[in-house]
């Protein structure tokens, strides 16, 4: 019989253009360098075939995740750089229980859809805190809002006026957790309050159960009522937020009057 000619091995250069192929082919954006600096690099320290694929594929990997990471931080539109890395345990060392505060920065109380209330005093570090978690949440995958208790009801009572409610309540369905801070530091203006505390009612309600909620609060909540001039409906809205909640308490000293009482003490007299 005739023998069959074996197929031609493809050339180093023709391999190396299909492979280019195939990664435009993926929308991977792997360069002709990229491949070269891979190949040499495995040659070199005689990778495994997995640790030349790896080479190859995982900086661009690490980039396009940064970048991910990076865009939900933008869009989490935090108020400041919070990380817990920059927190001062000290200062309050008794009233916060700092390895309560890195297991919630494991975000696990996202994957469950748990909340989170913190009450105390303005100063003491619970926006601090829980931004920092927020942004661990960026970091883990998850999306994230931040916003206050009062910048939430202008949005929706401006939803309300332009008739894009509907549309503005499911924008906040969109993140997994959702911080709401200052909830109860400014009083709600008399005439919105009864459509102010519906409002508030409908953001909590469509994430129970579903989505994560942090609400950051001043005030206990046997005060709700009055914050939200309606105490029915604070009453359900309390009820959404507390079911399934971690609630912690912090009775700490205010940072910002600590630091004003030590820029008006006297200076010490010279001994």
């Amino acid at each position: 019989g005739t023998m069959t000619k074996r197929p031609e091995k493809p050339s180093n250069e023709e391999l190396h253009d299909r492979i280019l192929g195939h990664f435009a082919v993926l929308c991977v954006p792997v360069k002709g360098e990229d491949i070269d600096a891979a190949v040499t690099q495995a040659e070199r320290h005689r990778l495994s075939h997995l640790e030349f694929l790896e080479s190859l594929i995982g900086a661009q990997a690490n980039r396009r995740r940064e970048r991910a990471i990076e865009r939900r931080i933008h869009e989490a539109r935090f108020s400041a750089v919070r990380l817990l890395e920059t927190f001062d345990w000290e200062f309050n060392r008794r009233a916060i229980d700092r390895t309560q505060m890195e297991a919630l920065a494991t975000c696990d109380f996202v994957r469950r859809r748990e909340n989170i209330v913190v009450i105390g005093q303005s100063g003491v570090g619970k926006s601090h805190l829980m931004q920092a978690i927020g942004r661990r949440g960026c970091v883990l995958g998850y999306r994230v809002r931040y916003i206050t208790s009062a910048a939430l009801l202008q949005d929706l009572i401006a939803g309300l006026a332009d008739k894009t409610l509907p549309q503005r309540l499911r924008r906040y369905d969109r993140y997994e957790l959702l911080i709401i801070d200052e909830f109860g530091l400014d009083k709600i203006e008399r005439q919105e309050s009864p459509v102010a505390s519906s409002l508030m009612y409908k953001v909590i309600d469509a994430r129970r159960c579903k989505l994560s909620t942090i609400v950051i609060t001043n005030i206990d909540f046997d005060a709700w009522g009055s914050y939200l001039g309606d105490p029915p409906l604070a009453m359900a809205v309390l009820d959404r937020v507390v079911d399934n909640a971690t609630v912690i308490k912090i009775n700490g000293r205010s940072y910002p009057s600590a630091k004003a009482k030590r820029a008006s003490a006297p200076p010490a007299a010279e001994k």
